[in-house]
């Protein structure tokens, strides 16, 4: 039976530590998050934010739009909020509506407050391996994981499954600025199980229930699982079919208590670094 990873354990470590940090503030850290429309699980990881804020001692301000709302509108309140000294880090709840245009609306994001680590100069860091950007969060949160339960990656083959800009090919990149070798899978990867098998450590962020089973493990294997899938019974489950390959494996992540965990608390280290960043700029 796998060893389970539980990002709940780390993410309180890393609570405490950010709560002493900030206690010892003259002026605490803001976030400032951005919603469009009313999805109900975006409204859950904004619920998710704002209570781990507040556990640690940060200001949250949450500002909702409709639906409806001008590219044009989203784009002034973002610029506002780059001009606000009392605001430290911006981040933008994805999905928008397929009518805005995403990355337009992203890098309007001040790259010092980008926390998310999603603009083109944090990523240009990332890929260049200079350690000058923000990271995104859940990569972040990913590598904490795994250095927490001292699991090494270097030397080691890692696959990727998912080439998302917002998680498979930034913890890509990440994994192999620290001598992993990285392949990326994706839908069109033929014989996936052939390749996912190869892997010692196996990260999956495809958005697909189930998309990983028996077949596509073999024994000893580190599985990360980043999927998260809302079922019809509003239960969430990962990419990975976990009850039958936790059985297989040597160790894994379970859906929820995994990696989600690790990326709200890596959103706010974030945070408490480009405070300090910023302050320093005085």
């Amino acid at each position: 039976m796998a060893k389970i990873l539980d990002g709940k354990i780390v993410r309180d470590i890393i609570a405490r530590k950010l709560a002493r940090g900030i206690s010892r503030l003259k002026n605490k850290p803001q976030l400032a998050i951005i919603q469009v429309g009313n999805c109900h699980q975006s409204s859950a990881y904004i619920r998710q934010k704002k209570l781990f804020g507040q556990r640690i001692g940060v200001l949250v301000l949450h500002k909702q739009y409709p639906e409806k709302v001008a590219e044009k509108k989203l784009i002034a309140e973002i610029l506002k909020l780059n001009k606000n000294k009392t605001v430290h880090g911006i981040i933008v709840q994805l999905p928008l509506p397929s009518r805005i245009d995403k990355e337009r609306i992203l890098e309007a994001i001040d790259p010092r407050k980008d926390i998310d680590g999603m603009t083109a100069k944090n990523l240009k860091s990332l890929w260049i391996g200079n350690g000058s950007g923000l990271i995104p969060a859940t990569t972040k949160g990913i590598l904490a994981l795994l250095d927490y339960y001292k699991i090494s990656v270097s030397g080691k083959k890692v696959v990727v499954v998912g080439r998302s800009l917002l998680v498979g090919k930034p913890t890509a990149m990440a994994l192999s600025n620290q001598n992993a070798t990285v392949t990326i899978c994706h839908s069109r990867t033929k014989n996936l199980e052939d390749v996912t098998k190869d892997a010692n450590i196996l990260i999956v962020a495809a958005g697909k229930v189930n998309l990983i089973t028996k077949k596509h493990i073999s024994a000893g294997q580190v599985i990360i699982d980043v999927g998260i899938n809302m079922l019809s019974d509003k239960k969430l489950t990962g990419d990975v079919d976990f009850e039958n390959v936790k059985k297989i494996v040597g160790v894994i992540t379970p859906v929820p208590g995994g990696v989600g965990p690790m990326t709200v608390a890596s959103l706010f280290e974030n945070l408490l670094l480009a405070y300090r960043a910023q302050k320093l700029r005085k």
